[in-house]
């Protein structure tokens, strides 16, 4: 990662635009605040897509899952779901940075009342809050706080906003903590997300899993693919 010498003119105090992808993928991120993780990452190069998609980002942030998508995948349009205004800022910013205001729409809403019509959706992608609310630390900053722990959004109102808007047929994928994989699973099944497609990531090849990618299929039919694990970030680094 490195500084970019795009114009500053974007920026707000306390922020930077950052250089990814060898320079294909511009960033206005926080200085101290929410910053991206390679979980984001790895859930845009899990998830499965057809040209002419429309994809929705439940928890857009600064929007990167959805400039990813946009500079690898053949789809038509991305929509990214934000509650909280200076991060939904940033992801529109970010649209316009790497030119794709007109493909790239950020929405400042909640997941658990999402402005969106039923059956919309081809692809749902989300980097969810993976600690429950009153489970260990809450970070003192309200972005990263809010990024991590299920103060907005619990795995319930993910999963049923993405049954409601997700066209039959469409697909969810998350990525989710190991340890709460078997909430995740039966959740989605519960509501007619059929699990289909998962990959177990593991911090090295001796340690146990922390981390889940999972895809499911709305009324998709019983029948789960794991995929060969991924150790570490796989082929990808991220420097925050």
């Amino acid at each position: 990662m490195k500084l970019s010498r795009f114009p500053h003119n974007l920026l707000r105090p306390n922020e930077t635009i950052d250089e990814f992808m060898n320079g294909r993928l511009r960033l206005i991120q926080s200085k101290n605040g929410y910053r991206f993780s390679i979980d984001a990452v790895l859930v845009s190069e899990f998830v499965s897509t057809k040209p002419g998609d429309i994809v929705v980002d439940l928890g857009a942030g600064c929007g990167v899952i959805s400039l990813l998508l946009l500079l690898t995948r053949d789809i038509a349009y991305a929509v990214g779901i934000e509650i909280q205004p200076d991060l939904a800022d940033q992801a529109r910013r970010n649209a316009a940075l790497n030119g794709f205001s007109n493909k790239m729409g950020i929405v400042l809403a909640d997941i658990r009342s999402l402005p969106l019509a039923p059956c919309i959706a081809d692809v749902i992608v989300c980097n969810p809050p993976y600690r429950r609310k009153n489970s260990g630390r809450v970070n003192p900053d309200l972005q990263r706080a809010i990024a991590r722990h299920e103060l907005k959004a619990t795995l319930d109102d993910i999963v049923e906003s993405s049954e409601r808007i997700l066209k039959p047929g469409g697909k969810l994928a998350i990525i989710y903590p190991a340890g709460r994989l078997v909430d995740l699973l039966v959740r989605m099944r519960s509501l007619g997300l059929e699990p289909k497609r998962a990959r177990v990531i593991y911090p090295t090849i001796q340690s146990e899993s922390k981390m889940v990618l999972v895809e499911a299929n709305k009324g998709g039919k019983a029948g789960l693919k794991i995929l060969p694990p991924l150790v570490g970030q796989g082929d990808f680094f991220i420097s925050s």
